[in-house]
């Protein structure tokens, strides 16, 4: 027998992706909410993946270099003054892809968009949307 196919009204959920590192206080709230809400995720680890720099563009366009560097980051604090100086997309962006924790965490990624940080009223806003 052939498999059944969809109708278009049915939805399908596709996993998302939580992009992070393990030891990050808001990183396991997010994994909590996830998990209390049993919805299937795959983890991106930077410290042991990294992030190539196609993604970290799109997310810079899609939410602002602005945003998604971490400025009150320890390694953001860290660097030398002249390194902090003069920031734009480019520079932002080659400080990101040198020290991946300078991104500010988590990143959820539905698919269709993402959603940076992690408040529980906005995750809940997303999901009920799928």
């Amino acid at each position: 027998m052939p498999p059944r196919r969809r109708r278009q009204s049915e939805t399908v959920r596709t996993m998302v992706t939580l992009y992070g590192i393990k030891n990050c206080d808001t990183m396991k709230k997010a994994w909590s909410w996830l998990d209390a809400h049993k919805i299937p995720y795959a983890f991106h680890d930077y410290r042991v993946s990294g992030i190539d720099k196609p993604r970290l563009e799109a997310w810079c366009k899609e939410l602002g270099w602005e945003k998604v560097l971490n400025k009150g980051s320890t390694t953001f604090r860290e660097l030398p003054e002249a390194d902090k100086q003069g920031l734009d997309a480019k520079k932002a962006i080659a400080l990101m892809l040198a020290q991946p924790t300078m991104i500010k965490r988590p990143v959820l990624d539905l698919g269709d968009r993402r959603i940076l940080a992690f408040k529980p009223d906005v995750y809940e806003a997303a999901f009920a949307k799928r």
